[in-house]
């Protein structure tokens, strides 16, 4: 008879294992998260193994319902984990043994806790999946309708972070919809190889038993099974790329948080947070600081360095299965709560968000936002560009030297560097002219940002 407190895995062993070693290899301070998907892959194990004479009908039932037990009482927090044990794989057969005896030690034929552990940990990938792409969704429409209540709201667009041209604010939050529809679109794609089963592969050579991998496979909602027994148990791209994903994506929040500390500041004042998203100062009454954004921005690195963390571990491994391979996961579960947590809060924030649109404007108005569009003026009365080019730069000095923004200049100052310059001048040379003559696909006048905004969402 196995005890309980006896490693499932230690008969070979001649002395137990020193004190401070089994707690330094255990895992099961991380990965008892996986429970329920362990549980899940051993339900389709025993039912798998029944189905090809392996196991009996009646042995099968046995094996479910004490599993359906445990899970039962690891969800009331009932369940007593054992460093001992190790992982979340032992202690919950250790657990099966002691619920329902000699037909417990039969759950394990045909696997081992190599193809174990690589099928709940893509399980578990894969239903963290579903709500990160929830949270995901919930952003972009929290963008879009920002972009839709902000369609006319005008600001300095910006390049090297100096004032370029002006642009609306629903036309910048489409620029950042459109990264998240492409994470959205690598997720979605990343999940295309996370959903493949390595269940059946065994330690490394599959196994004797007449299993039925394609059973298993549609029994765990896989869509695809692992084809080589040695790939299935030791690799870890899966789960790499899935970093990668969260990578970009994460690196596309602090990019947003970035613009958003900045224009929070005073200097800009564009938009303001709320109060549920900022903290204030120990010392400085008057202070609102954007932690939220500020702190994405920090996480990302952090997000960053588990993408490292795996590759490093990964680059050395020779096949098949490694002790390595446990370092595997609290990467990648910190990655898993930290993007899942940043979405979370950034679709909130983005629902709470205010503008302030005549400081916009105002700071449009600073740094000569339309310069472009009177040079395209001028080489549509048939100046060339680079002529154009000279006149406008021209005449953005002089009206620096005079402190006058081009719009301000009279018609004879405008003349005295180009004769081409006639009255209808004006109407290119407003902030409202110059985004409503950006007027084609992708464009930032506020019809397209409509456009736009209205072929999102119903895509």
């Amino acid at each position: 008879m196995t005890t309980p407190n006896k490693k499932l895995s230690s008969a070979r062993l001649t002395q137990p294992t020193n004190a401070f070693v089994e707690e330094f290899t255990a895992s099961v301070q991380f990965d008892q998260r996986m429970y329920a998907q362990d549980i899940q892959g051993s339900i389709a194990h025993a039912t798998m193994l029944a189905s090809v004479g392996v196991l009996t009908e009646a042995e099968r039932d046995q094996i479910i319902a004490g599993l359906n037990t445990i899970k039962s009482e690891i969800e009331r927090d009932e369940f007593d984990w054992s460093i001992a044990q190790e992982d979340v794989h032992m202690n919950i057969e250790a657990r099966l043994i002691a619920l329902i005896g000699e037909v417990g030690k039969k759950l394990h034929t045909g696997r081992s806790r190599n193809d174990q552990v690589a099928t709940d940990v893509r399980l578990y990938l894969r239903d963290m999946i579903v709500p990160i792409r929830s949270e995901l969704f919930r952003l972009k429409e929290e963008l879009l309708n920002v972009a839709e209540r902000e369609a006319d709201t005008i600001l300095p667009g910006f390049t090297h972070l100096q004032t370029a041209q002006p642009v609306t604010f629903g036309h910048h939050m489409l620029a950042w919809y459109e990264m998240l529809v492409r994470d959205a679109e690598r997720l979605e794609d990343c999940e295309k190889r996370v959903n493949s089963s390595p269940l059946g592969a065994a330690a490394l050579a599959g196994t004797t038993f007449p299993i039925d991998r394609k059973l298993t496979a549609e029994l765990l909602g896989f869509d695809r099974i692992c084809l080589n027994s040695l790939d299935a148990v030791s690799d870890r791209d899966f789960a790499i790329e899935f970093n990668s994903v969260a990578s970009i994506l994460m690196m596309h929040l602090s990019r947003f948080s970035e613009e958003l500390v900045i224009w929070s500041s005073a200097q800009f004042d564009f938009v303001d947070l709320g109060d549920a998203f900022c903290t204030g100062s120990s010392i400085m009454p008057q202070k609102k600081n954007p932690d939220v954004p500020e702190l994405i921005r920090g996480k990302t690195s952090r997000v960053y360095g588990n993408l490292f963390n795996l590759f490093s571990l990964m680059k050395n491994q020779p096949l098949a299965y490694n002790k390595d391979n446990q370092e595997d996961k609290e990467p990648l579960f910190d990655t898993i709560d930290t993007l899942l947590g940043s979405l979370r809060v950034y679709a909130d924030m983005m629902s709470a968000i205010t503008t302030k649109p005549d400081n916009m404007r105002n700071a449009a108005l600073r740094g000569y936002a339309t310069a472009t569009d009177l040079a395209d003026y001028l080489v549509r009365k048939g100046i060339a560009f680079r002529d154009a080019h000279e006149v406008v730069g021209l005449s953005v000095a002089y009206a620096i030297k005079h402190n006058k923004d081009l719009s301000e200049m009279s018609l004879a100052e405008l003349q005295a560097f180009s004769d081409q310059i006639g009255d209808d001048v004006f109407d290119v040379l407003t902030l409202e002219g110059s985004v409503a003559a950006r007027d084609h696909l992708g464009g930032t006048a506020p019809n397209q940002v409509r456009a736009a905004m209205k072929a999102a969402r119903n895509k």
